[in-house]
């Protein structure tokens, strides 16, 4: 087996993943933040903020699950039924989320739309946070199938992921309303961006303590001699790209303060590689022991990589045309 296939698939899924949790990261946190809108006008000025971005976002989705399907069978039939659960809850937890979209504008009555706005995104961001709890924590493997039972991700610690990926989330939802939106909108998220900066700093940081003192193997990765001299600029860095952000929050910038929650999150996610890599299923099954033969990789990622350069463009255009700020009681501007 070719060793490089592996590593190619492992990066474009690790890439589809990281886009997923960054641009549908910010359309949930705004419907995580949706309660705390005063009435409709504000709540239809949040929606159409995202309106145009939220259903292109969720292709990324599909590219991480369907490339983990195709290019790593072995690991793909190790997770789903070991995490079964929460993927079902967040697959329908998604549905109705966007059932609301598309619903809302026209209902008369819109509670039940809200409430299926509000409470799919944060179900889902919570799923998805205990997903990735239960990777971390490590799914029990004998001979190279799934061996343990329906509820092992149901732990204290997946359900600490859980909580942080929902303030992580919600964190990236108030930068993206502070950039998208004008008046009351804006100013209230300026507020909520701040108080969610330390609640997941202090998420992250539970989790850096957490994750060493309860499995050796990520304690291993990060503190042995020579990795320790190579990896300690990633926590100054998530330190101080945190400052930044509350600096900017405070001078009263738009931009940079999503692009500072932006690369907290790339640094997490840096921090997770760097914690797990090679193995997709941990601490047993690595990406060369669980994937697909050359044949099968090769064949798709030909298509891949002549469909991946379009949705790109797709995506970089629609976030070009509907470039700008969105007003109460309107559309862009």
């Amino acid at each position: 087996m070719e060793w490089y296939l592996p590593v190619i698939w492992a990066a474009l899924i690790g890439a589809a993943v990281a886009f997923y949790v960054i641009l549908d990261g910010f359309d949930l946190g705004t419907g995580i933040l949706f309660p705390y809108a005063r009435n409709e006008r504000e709540r239809d000025q949040m929606m159409n903020s995202v309106a145009p971005f939220w259903d292109g976002n969720e292709t990324w989705l599909v590219l991480g699950g369907g490339g983990l399907w195709v290019a790593f069978p072995q690991a793909y039939a190790v997770v789903m039924p070991a995490l079964y659960l929460p993927v079902f809850v967040m697959l329908l937890a998604l549905v109705f989320r966007g059932v609301a979209f598309e619903f809302r504008s026209v209902a008369v009555t819109k509670g039940y739309w809200n409430f299926a706005f509000a409470a799919g995104s944060t179900v889902a961001a919570i799923c998805q946070g205990i997903i990735l709890g239960g990777l971390l924590q490590g799914i029990k493997v004998e001979n190279g199938v799934f061996a343990g039972g329906t509820l092992d991700w149901a732990t204290p610690f997946a359900l600490l992921c859980g909580l942080g990926v929902l303030a992580g989330y919600a964190l990236l939802g108030s930068t993206w309303l502070v950039l998208k939106t004008e008046g009351a909108v804006a100013a209230r998220a300026r507020g909520q961006a701040k108080v969610l900066l330390i609640v997941v700093l202090a998420f992250m940081a539970v989790v850096s303590i957490w994750t060493p003192l309860a499995f050796e193997r990520i304690a291993a990765r990060w503190f042995s001699t020579p990795n320790i001299y190579f990896l300690w600029p990633v926590p100054l860095l998530t330190a101080l790209v945190a400052l930044m952000a509350w600096r900017w929050l405070d001078e009263g910038r738009e931009v940079r303060p999503f692009l500072a929650a932006v690369v907290l999150f790339l640094l997490g996610y840096l921090g997770l590689v760097i914690s797990t890599f090679p193995y997709l299923v941990p601490p047993t099954l690595t990406i060369w022991q669980t994937a697909a033969v050359p044949a099968s990789q090769i064949f798709m990622l030909l298509g891949t990589l002549v469909l991946l350069p379009i949705i790109l463009g797709y995506i970089a255009f629609v976030y070009w045309l509907f470039w700008g700020k969105v007003r109460e009681g309107e559309g862009y501007h």
